[in-house]
């Protein structure tokens, strides 16, 4: 197993990179004790040579002195070579904060295998047992990869990452191919490539809360919470947890201290939260949020939202029937909260842009409108002209 530790040879591996049709991607990294993850090891494979099927596979240690990453970021920049990775959104994330980059062209075979018809968000286990019929050793699953020197039990668990996801994103480019649904991964592709999509604005952290309280007021002090625990952990880059816990925030909302001393009979709130910076920051986003007459309005996944359930329950039906019929998991196409969404009259939904409008959309339209009925039919779901 190789383990390239200086610029020099991972040039050279990223130049042989280059005359390839792809190049597989992995990496490991610890976000324990941090906001931003740090970027441990990079695992990269070039395609099965010859009737052998052995491709190079090599470790890129990023933490090694003498290493710069530029000849994987020029890699990433060449069009010619697709970057092939699993679940990508993690590791695009660091690339993207570390560097400012994203891998063009990009493929990532969890997205492939939904639109495929193999599940909702599948793992790479299981795509490596259906796809490579093959079994992976996770006994090193749970590694500090930030510890040197690895193993060599860990370095092979590394390497399976990349060199049995060449077998499956050929099987899936092909399927691909054979579908006609190219479009559909583009379109989800692009979301993922999009900067916005790992950006998280602190005034608008609070929306990622989950509570069943509607009070504006409550919401006013909420957002203000949270936007202070968002810029405090990313300026400090600490997990938000360090801050304080979702659950901890929700008590503050709602029991509305003014002072230290209420502060301290919290139940939930960290010893380190209730003096200092962050006991200062905490009094003055709730003095804020009580304060503001910017008040947000409830969301629309929160429980009590007016709404035609009837049409919801309607919804679901069609999206199973539409869902089978096109071999994919619902949820791909759907949420519950789109689906809620469209029954009170919202258009500006996932479900009703791109390839899912085809699938899905246009007909979830109609229904709402009353052009069609779902009629049962032998055991099966049938769309049927209402007028």
């Amino acid at each position: 197993m190789t383990t390239i530790t200086r610029t020099d040879e991972l040039a050279l591996f990223c130049e042989a990179a280059k005359a390839a049709p792809y190049v597989t991607v992995d990496t490991e990294f610890l976000r324990e004790r941090t906001y931003w993850s740090k970027l441990c090891l990079i695992q990269l494979a070039l395609p099965p040579a010859g009737q052998s099927g052995a491709g190079q596979a090599v470790l890129v240690d990023p933490m090694a002195e003498s290493l710069s990453l530029e000849p994987l970021y020029d890699l990433f920049r060449h069009k010619g070579t697709v970057k092939v990775f699993h679940a990508a959104r993690q590791d695009l994330e660091i690339f993207h904060h570390d560097a400012g980059i994203f891998p063009e062209p990009l493929f990532d075979t969890q997205v492939a295998a939904m639109v495929c018809g193999f599940g909702e968000q599948v793992g790479y286990e299981t795509l490596v047992r259906k796809i490579a019929r093959a079994n992976l050793d996770k006994s090193s699953r749970f590694t500090d990869w930030s510890r040197r020197p690895l193993s060599d039990a860990q370095a092979a668990y590394a390497l399976a990452d990349v060199t049995h996801l060449r077998q499956i994103y050929e099987f899936l480019s092909a399927e691909l191919v054979k579908t006609g649904r190219e479009s559909w991964l583009a379109e989800e592709l692009a979301v993922l490539t999009d900067p916005e999509t790992y950006i998280t604005r602190p005034e608008e952290a609070w929306k990622k809360v989950r509570t069943r309280t509607n009070s504006p007021r409550f919401l006013a002090i909420l957002r203000e919470l949270a936007r202070f625990r968002e810029a405090y952990a990313q300026e400090r880059d600490i997990p938000r947890s360090r801050v304080f816990k979702d659950d901890a925030m929700i008590e503050l909302a709602s029991t509305k201290p003014l002072t230290e001393s209420d502060l301290a009979r919290s139940r939930l709130l960290l010893r380190e939260a209730r003096k200092g910076e962050i006991a200062n920051g905490i009094l003055a986003a709730v003095k804020a949020g009580i304060e503001t007459r910017d008040l947000p309005q409830p969301r629309s996944e929160e429980p009590g939202r007016p709404g035609n359930a009837a049409l919801s329950d309607l919804l679901r039906v069609l999206l199973k029937a539409k869902a089978d019929a096109a071999g994919v998991a619902p949820k791909l196409i759907a949420s519950a909260s789109d689906l809620d969404a469209i029954a009170t009259g919202e258009r500006d939904v996932p479900a009703l842009q791109g390839w899912r409008a085809e699938v899905f959309g246009r007909d979830a339209l109609r229904l709402a409108s009353g052009e069609i009925a779902l009629s049962a039919q032998g055991g099966a779901v049938k769309v049927i002209q209402a007028r």
